[in-house]
């Protein structure tokens, strides 16, 4: 099978997962659902390529595999984090923004969004098995900047998970472990994790799929990560300014000395 019909059967493939996704998010009436399905999906599109694209075995099942494990990963932790709770007020804003025409709204700009979203970002997964190119170095580099990543992204969610466990850090700043180099851990891991799978991609001579970890970087610091995060938590969590003002906001650097009171 070609890589042309490699993209378009995952195309229908998002497509068809988006819109069955929209039709439990009208009977459960949560849209939230879709952000425990971002990482899922990434897994179904690297095994329908895995399987059915042409090129070198092993990078096919090494990019199979470790987008598997970092998309069950994620899947699982938002599905704990989110179990029993309402709506997420980003889709709760939109739902009273738009009132009944929400349920179609939904369709094009929230699911539909993310299925492109998706079929774009993932191009490094769809289109590095398909060379038969041999292993490179860069294949290894990208294995190790793709382990930090996970490691990473892991470690800061534990450890925020933790934090927030306990009742007396309720609407208290998280500045410990890897939250005191980087006011973001859990997003910087994400952002090494597709870096490291294009360089894969990459090795087997993908590397003009580059736009795809540009596009999950922008997403992670302009648009859905970063700066909408903070936002919201400037105006809810106590002491969130200084911790602004003393950490990294996303690549991990020294905390900067308080200034001395005066």
């Amino acid at each position: 099978m070609n890589l042309l019909s490699v993209l378009l059967i995952n195309a229908g493939a998002i497509a068809a997962m988006m819109f069955a996704l929209w039709a439990i998010s009208l009977r459960r009436r949560d849209v939230s659902i879709v952000d425990i399905f971002w990482g899922l999906g990434f897994v179904v599109v690297a095994w329908i390529t895995c399987l059915t694209a042409p090129g070198e075995a092993g990078r096919r099942w090494l990019l199979a595999g470790l987008t598997t494990v970092w998309g069950l990963r994620l899947a699982g932790y938002l599905a704990w984090r989110n179990h029993g709770k309402p709506e997420d007020y980003r889709y709760r804003a939109m739902r009273d923004a738009y009132g009944e025409r929400f349920r179609w709204i939904s369709l094009f700009l929230v699911f539909g969004l993310q299925g492109v979203l998706m079929w774009i970002v993932a191009m490094p997964i769809q289109v590095g098995p398909s060379s038969a190119a041999p292993w490179h170095w860069l294949d290894a580099l990208g294995i190790v900047i793709w382990t930090v990543g996970f490691l990473f992204e892991t470690a800061g969610d534990l450890k925020l998970a933790r934090f927030k466990s306990e009742p007396a850090n309720r609407g208290q700043v998280m500045d410990r472990g890897l939250w005191r180099y980087t006011r973001h851990p859990n997003y910087f891991g994400d952002f090494l994790v597709w870096w490291g799978l294009y360089l894969i991609a990459a090795a087997g001579g993908a590397w003009w799929t580059a736009f795809s970890p540009v596009l999950m970087s922008i997403l992670l610091l302009r648009v859905s990560g970063v700066a909408l995060l903070e936002k919201s938590l400037k105006s809810r969590t106590a002491g969130y300014e200084a911790y602004v003002r003393r950490t990294s906001s996303f690549f991990p650097w020294p905390p900067k000395e308080e200034p001395p009171a005066r």
